[in-house]
């Protein structure tokens, strides 16, 4: 239970820390009106239009040992079995996780960084301040707001992922990748121990708003009162 729950917590602390800074770049880039920006964002948000479980067998397909793309490139990925390390295991979750889901962070953030004033470029610019001296000064603290909500996302769903798990690496190998939600599966459905999975499931469910509770109150976020992005 302990290794389980130590588990979900560094899937959710690796999604948080890989997704985040992906996001946000392009989420802004995508706000932008470069060139084919629309066509290119259309075809980077397919992931989203997929379920859990589609991309779950599609990458279990793709990263298969035995005819997938790592048996035929071993100079890249050793033996070709990536499900046969704890490391392996856990970084197949964080690539598909990722490869899905920021997409949807990126179009909150897309969204958050339309809505910051031209205005505030505009005099940037008449100062000298050149594209990246903007970004760090004005568009990523127009984003705390957008940052602080989509991070509780990324907690949640972090904590509560269990399609990935149960298709990708069926908590292998061993248990180095059961984590707390497919851990409450296999007792409820595996060993019929309904009462230890109801048990699992509200600690999650304590666990899940505790944290972000905590992530509110150390940025800051129960404290804005401005109705403008960082303000």
């Amino acid at each position: 239970m302990v290794k389980s729950l130590w588990l979900s917590l560094l899937l959710t602390v690796l999604g948080v820390v890989v997704q985040t800074p992906i996001s946000v770049l392009l989420g802004v880039w995508a706000a932008g009106r470069q060139r084919n920006r629309a066509v290119l964002s259309a075809i980077y948000f397919v992931p989203l239009l997929l379920s859990i479980t589609a991309v779950s067998v599609l990458w279990r397909a793709v990263l298969d040992p035995n005819f997938g793309v790592p048996s035929q490139a071993k100079w890249l990925f050793g033996d070709g079995n990536l499900f046969g390390t704890q490391a392996g295991a856990l970084g197949v979750l964080v690539f598909v996780s990722t490869w899905q889901f920021t997409p949807l962070h990126t179009l909150i953030y897309q969204g958050a960084a339309r809505a910051v004033p031209g205005v505030l470029y505009e005099a940037a610019r008449i100062d000298g301040a050149g594209t990246v001296r903007q970004f760090f000064h004005i568009t990523l603290p127009q984003l705390r707001n957008t940052v602080v909500t989509s991070m509780i996302l990324m907690v949640v769903g972090g904590l509560t992922t269990f399609d990935t798990v149960l298709i990708l690496t069926q908590g292998g190998p061993g248990t180095d990748s059961t984590n707390t939600a497919y851990y409450m599966y296999q007792k409820a459905f595996k060993s019929f121990d309904f009462g230890s999975a109801s048990a699992i499931a509200l600690l999650l469910v304590l666990v899940a708003t505790l944290v972000s509770l905590v992530m509110v109150r150390l940025t800051g976020y129960d404290r804005m009162r401005s109705t403008m992005e960082g303000v």
